[in-house]
């Protein structure tokens, strides 16, 4: 899957790096545009702490793959339930 908008701090490196890695993406540079992915970053911190890091890349991509589900699910990026009539009553 590849991003439609990247956010990133004003470092006059990223323009040239994101224009040859995904042409397509809007790069969105403003001050402080960054600080709900940054709050995100907190949480997920506080969640590895406990468990010492991150051994292995499996258990890096299971642990972010839920968080990142958790996080939009909270959002209300989902719409989850049944379909009408699917429910045996």
């Amino acid at each position: 899957m590849t991003p439609n908008e990247v956010v990133t701090d004003a470092a006059p490196v990223y323009p040239g790096v994101l224009d040859e890695l995904i042409p397509q993406a809007w790069h969105h540079v403003e001050q402080h545009a960054n600080n709900p992915i940054e709050a995100d970053h907190s949480q997920l911190k506080q969640r590895l702490r406990p468990m010492r890091g991150l051994r292995t890349d499996k258990t890096a991509q299971v642990i972010i793959a839920g968080h990142a589900f958790m996080q939009n699910l909270r959002r209300g990026h989902y719409e989850l339930g049944t379909a009408p009539g699917s429910v045996d009553s």
